[in-house]
């Protein structure tokens, strides 16, 4: 997300099938907890995009899955307690973990089971990092200018490697990490896309045509959100257009205020694409006067929900250690060997409270490792800020949410 609104797409893949839609633009990497770790053809490590799913699983479920997967990994490492996983609900095997990766990795690589396990943790890692560098770095964003936030129930096991690698100075892991996607969906605004081929040379545009398609278009839009039953009040428009340099085989999708729709602005129009194709691509055609051509028009009708209220807490100070809930041996990345952790209850976590890596947060839905490098912050709504040891300006920014 930049300045708050999502990063989206206008042309996609699923499937194999190329997709010209507006969509988020997500990009999706086999690297998950059920991702199988394997031995190619060559003696290297692998891990997925074979998944064991969630039946039969990984292997430390016991239900039947004898290849190891990246929960056996971290359960080997020490980050999952197999007497608390799901809260308890679920007991994890040891002893099938261990079997599994001592058998089809540690054997095949002369290593020990540990050493496998680690294997099996930096490759996925590496797997995680080069999908972020797939949304920033290769679309023109620069990921040591973001905080990294992090989803699912295990992903906060990886994160601080991730960050690590990218050089992201913070990781923000929310509360209900393991819900996230869902509670996101159900406190989204409505939108509607709507779209027209549009291929004219911006000196040659029909300001009046383009006004009246632009009008259509919201008029579709006000239909839809009729339908949804959203006041006028609530309700906002935004337009895009695509455009291209005359010869250059794709084009640049930016935003354009309605002001400039309005008053048939094609300078402004031109000096968007110049600044966009900039940024995407580090340079641009202005100085030297290239035609511009518009490919489509664009208008996203947006129908603005109720939010609910975040719960705050009020400020507990900066001793987390009431969380204490014992000690785990767990492997250090940082330092390719294992030692002893303090591990925190989450739930018992308050706002205020730090906790300096290496270290284990453990929730029912969420474990979140804080490696030698990192520290960690609680804020105001419960969720955690973990941040890059001696980006200590970062904090005050994280207690605020």
């Amino acid at each position: 997300m930049q300045n708050g609104d999502p990063l989206t797409i206008s042309d996609g893949e699923i499937n194999r099938y190329r997709i010209a839609l507006p969509m988020l633009d997500i990009n999706t990497i086999g690297a998950g907890g059920g991702s199988i770790g394997w031995i190619d053809e060559g003696g290297l490590l692998r891990m997925g995009p074979q998944s064991a799913g969630a039946d039969p699983g990984p292997a430390c479920y016991g239900r039947g899955g004898e290849r190891p997967a990246c929960t056996d990994a971290d359960l080997m490492l020490g980050y999952l307690d197999p007497e608390f996983f799901a809260g308890g609900k679920i007991k994890l095997d040891a002893d099938a973990t261990r079997r599994a990766i001592e058998t089809h990795i540690g054997e095949p690589l002369g290593m020990t089971a540990e050493e496998a396990a680690a294997g099996m943790y930096r490759v996925v890692n590496n797997n995680m990092a080069q999908g972020v560098r797939e949304i920033t770095i290769k679309r023109g964003y620069d990921p040591r200018e973001f905080p990294m936030v992090v989803a699912g129930g295990a992903g906060a096991l990886h994160a601080c490697m991730i960050a690590q690698e990218l050089e992201i100075p913070m990781i923000l892991v929310p509360r209900e990490s393991s819900i996230f996607c869902a509670a996101g969906m159900l406190a989204s605004d409505l939108k509607h896309d709507f779209v027209r081929s549009f291929v004219r040379r911006l000196g040659e545009v029909d300001t009046a045509e383009l006004k009246r398609i632009y009008a259509e278009m919201r008029a579709e839009g006000d239909a839809l959100l009729d339908g949804e039953h959203i006041a006028k009040a609530q309700r906002q428009y935004v337009a895009r257009i695509d455009c291209r340099y005359v010869k250059q085989y794709h084009e640049v999708s930016f935003p354009v205020p309605m002001a400039v729709i309005d008053d048939g602005d094609m300078a402004a129009i031109a000096a968007a694409l110049h600044v966009e194709h900039n940024r995407m691509y580090g340079y641009s055609l202005e100085e030297q006067g290239t035609v511009i051509e518009i490919i489509n028009i664009r208008l996203q009708a947006i129908g603005v929900t109720d939010k609910p209220a975040y719960r705050e807490e009020a400020y507990a100070g900066t001793d987390a250690s009431g969380a204490i809930k014992g000690e785990r041996r767990i492997y250090i990345p940082e330092e390719s060997q294992f030692q002893t952790a303090p591990v925190y209850d989450g739930h018992k976590t308050k706002y205020g409270n730090r906790i300096t890596g290496p270290a284990l947060i453990e929730q029912v839905n969420t474990a979140i490792l804080v490696t030698a490098d990192f520290d960690c912050v609680c804020d105001k709504f419960g969720s955690f800020a973990v941040y890059k040891r001696g980006r200590e300006d970062l904090v005050e920014s994280a207690l605020q949410g």
